[in-house]
């Protein structure tokens, strides 16, 4: 899958560089590096992902580049909306390089009850992925699967 096809997609509001401190920004895409590795490979597509919305959030490649070798402390998001963002950047991480294994879902469950989703709603969310090309699950039925379980 392209990176431009993603960025495109994800990233249409300018609203999201604002959204975070800089020590979030830090700790999100931390979080998705750690992810990345979660199958002992970190792949180029992986790596131009993260470095896509690293982009969007105002963070220099240079910064990527020393987050792969260190982790920064990690920040809880606030509001909920914010975590369920996070989620969805990294259900796309997952599915950038089109293959899924049994380590990538187990961590991303695991990242998801850690961001205080509920794990009916990840697992909706999984599964649902499938029923769209590339697994590019639409953020309004992100939101849609999320409220469902909420309610």
């Amino acid at each position: 899958m392209e990176v431009n096809v993603i960025r495109n997609y994800y990233f249409r509001q300018k609203v999201i560089r604002n959204m975070y401190s800089k020590e979030e920004k830090l700790s999100l895409l931390s979080e998705m590096i750690e992810f990345a590795k979660a199958d002992h490979k970190f792949k180029d597509e992986e790596y131009n992902f993260i470095l896509a919305v690293a982009s969007q959030l105002g963070i220099q490649k240079e910064e990527i580049d020393a987050l792969k070798d260190t982790e920064v402390e990690k920040k809880n998001l606030q509001p909920e909306s914010q975590r369920i963002l996070q989620f969805h950047r990294l259900v796309l991480l997952m599915n950038v390089d089109q293959e899924t294994s049994q380590q990538e879902i187990h961590k991303i469950k695991e990242i998801g009850l850690h961001l205080g989703l509920r794990l009916e709603a990840i697992d909706a969310v999984l599964e649902k992925m499938h029923d769209y090309p590339n697994k590019l699950i639409p953020p309004q039925e992100l939101i849609a699967i999320f409220t469902r379980h909420y309610n």
